[in-house]
C-alpha cells in the first residue's frame, strides 16, 4: 500500500485522541510552533510507540502561517520523492485549503481533516460505503471488464466518480482498504490488480 503522511498542525490543535493515528499504514510528522514548549502525555505515548513512524518538526521563527508554510514544505517534498504518497493535514486552518485545491490539481492525493479523530476506520465509513456499497462496487468492477483502473490514483478517481463525487480521499481510501482486505483488489506499490475478477 502507499504511503499515508498525516502532517499535524499541532500549534493549530492539539489532540486529546491519537488513537486513531496508530496504525502500520500512517506516518506522522507533528509540527510543534517555536513558542510551544510542551507535547502532551497523550500525544507523545502514541508517537513513541509508532516508533520510525513517527516524528516532530519544531519550527524556528515566528510569524503569520510560519508554521503553514513550513506544512506545505514537506508535503510538496515528500511529494516530489513519493507521487504516490497520501497526505492528511490535521488542523482547523481553512487557509489550507487553497493550497490543497492546488495540490489536487497537480494530481497530488492531499486533505484537510479537522481532528485526529476523523482518519479513524469508523469515522471514515459512512453509511452508504457499509457491505452493501462495497458490494454494489465490486458489481461495477466486474462491469468494467478489461478496462479496469490498474492503479490505485485510477481506482480511487472511479470509486470517486462511482459515488457522485461525494466522498472524502479518507472515505476513498476506506473503500480501498476493504477491497484489499477482502482479497478483491491486489495493491503492489502504484499497481492495482484483481486476481479474483479478471476474466469475470
Amino acid at each position: 500500500m502507499n504511503k499515508k503522511y498525516v502532517l499535524i498542525d499541532y500549534e493549530n490543535i492539539q489532540p486529546a485522541d491519537m488513537q486513531a493515528i496508530d496504525r502500520d499504514s500512517f506516518h506522522v510528522i507533528v509540527f510543534v510552533g517555536a513558542n510551544q514548549t510542551k507535547v502532551t502525555y497523550e500525544a507523545a505515548a502514541v508517537l513513541q510507540r509508532m516508533g520510525e513512524r513517527a516524528s516532530y518538526i519544531k519550527i524556528t521563527g515566528n510569524g503569520n502561517n510560519a508554521l503553514d508554510f513550513h506544512i506545505a514544505f514537506y508535503i510538496g517534498e515528500l511529494a516530489a520523492k513519493e507521487p504516490d504518497a497520501r497526505f492528511h493535514v490535521v488542523s482547523k486552518d481553512t487557509g489550507f485549503d487553497p493550497l490543497i485545491q492546488h495540490l489536487k490539481s497537480r494530481k497530488i492525493l492531499v486533505s484537510r481533516v479537522k481532528a485526529v479523530a476523523d482518519l479513524s476506520p469508523a469515522k471514515a465509513a459512512p453509511c452508504k460505503l457499509g457491505a452493501d456499497g462495497v458490494s454494489t462496487m465490486v458489481t461495477k468492477l466486474v462491469q468494467m471488464g478489461a478496462s479496469k483502473p490498474r492503479t490505485v490514483k485510477t481506482l480511487a478517481s472511479t470509486i470517486n466518480a462511482f459515488f457522485q463525487k461525494t466522498l472524502t480521499e479518507v472515505e476513498v481510501q476506506s473503500i480501498i482498504e476493504e477491497l484489499t482486505k477482502k482479497g478483491i483488489v491486489v495493491v503492489n506499490e502504484s499497481k492495482v490488480t484483481y486476481a479474483m475478477l479478471d476474466g469475470l
